[in-house]
């Protein structure tokens, strides 16, 4: 079999005799090259046309597994989150307990201050006031914890607002008590008391201005209120003498004593050993002679004695 090929009117046609098997191997080969070559490109056209989708859902994948990390991490706040908030209930209900302790103890203290309960009313919020504050956190707890927490911080402030006010009362109650001529100067026994009594040299009437406390010779002798020491010397009849001014209208007197401890101008506070018992003076035996006086007067030291700060 023979194929002419004619490529121009004045060209001799070219003639290529199939039968010839080199010629036959040249065509197969072209052939094969050029339905290779459809192929490479048929392939080609294809990953053109399909990449764009592939990388799609590459992206998505990537995505999913992104919003599974974040889930994962979201649950894990989320229980860290409720353990915290269950702590914080904890300890919001020991806070609340410890706010009822709070008001029981400001209860007693206004039993024991003997004060007026209506006063101090540890049920009742006291008045209060100011300009109101609109600027927020932007973060807000559970409803039921947020509301728990509130109500104990409006408790607390109400507790500190009434204990100050009680401190402050109970301050000024206990320094007025210091300045309050209370309880026995030195241990013992009262052996002459105030008032008209006969004398014990002469044995005539005469008006006792204090007490008489029987006590063992060199016993202290102790302030019983706060107040500045006037006086500590020798006076006629009362031997060796300590007067103390209160300051509130008080004036105490301890005579008789063997020896003083202190100086005018000194400041003494409760229960300060101020000298030692003894019977110098007009004095029969070792006592301590104990007067107060009030605004000027002397009062019967009995009441004052017998009191209980």
């Amino acid at each position: 079999m023979q194929i002419i090929l004619v490529s121009h009117a004045r060209k001799l046609p070219k003639t290529l005799d199939l039968a010839n098997r080199r010629l036959r191997w040249k065509l197969l080969s072209l052939l094969s090259l050029a339905v290779l070559a459809c192929v490479s490109l048929g392939a080609a056209l294809a990953l053109v046309i399909a990449s764009p989708r592939d990388h799609a859902l590459a992206q998505l994948h990537d995505l999913q597994q992104q919003i599974r990390q974040q889930d994962s991490q979201l649950g894990s706040v989320r229980v860290d989150a409720q353990r915290s908030l269950n702590a914080l209930a904890v300890k919001l209900g020991q806070l609340q307990a410890q706010s009822t302790r709070l008001n029981a103890l400001g209860e007693r203290l206004v039993q024991v201050g003997k004060l007026d309960g209506g006063e101090f009313d540890f049920d009742q919020a006291p008045a209060v006031g100011g300009v109101e504050d609109s600027s927020g956190t932007g973060y807000a707890l559970p409803p039921s914890l947020e509301t728990g927490i509130d109500q104990l911080t409006g408790q607390f402030n109400t507790q500190q607002a009434q204990l100050s006010a009680l401190q402050s009362l109970l301050l000024d109650a206990r320094i007025e008590s210091n300045l309050k001529p209370t309880g026995m100067p030195v241990p013992g026994y009262i052996s002459s008391y105030f008032g008209v009594r006969p004398d014990p040299f002469d044995g005539q009437s005469e008006r006792h201005t204090g007490i008489d406390i029987a006590t063992p010779y060199g016993t202290s002798v102790h302030a019983v209120a706060e107040g500045m020491v006037t006086y500590a010397g020798v006076r006629r009849g009362y031997g060796n003498v300590v007067e103390i001014d209160h300051g509130n209208g008080y004036m105490t007197r301890y005579a008789h004593n063997s020896k003083l401890d202190v100086h005018p101008g000194q400041h003494v506070q409760v229960g300060d050993v101020i000298a030692q018992a003894g019977s110098t003076g007009r004095s029969t035996g070792s006592h301590v002679h104990f007067e107060v006086w009030y605004d000027g007067r002397v009062v019967n030291p009995l009441a004052f004695v017998r009191n209980h700060r």
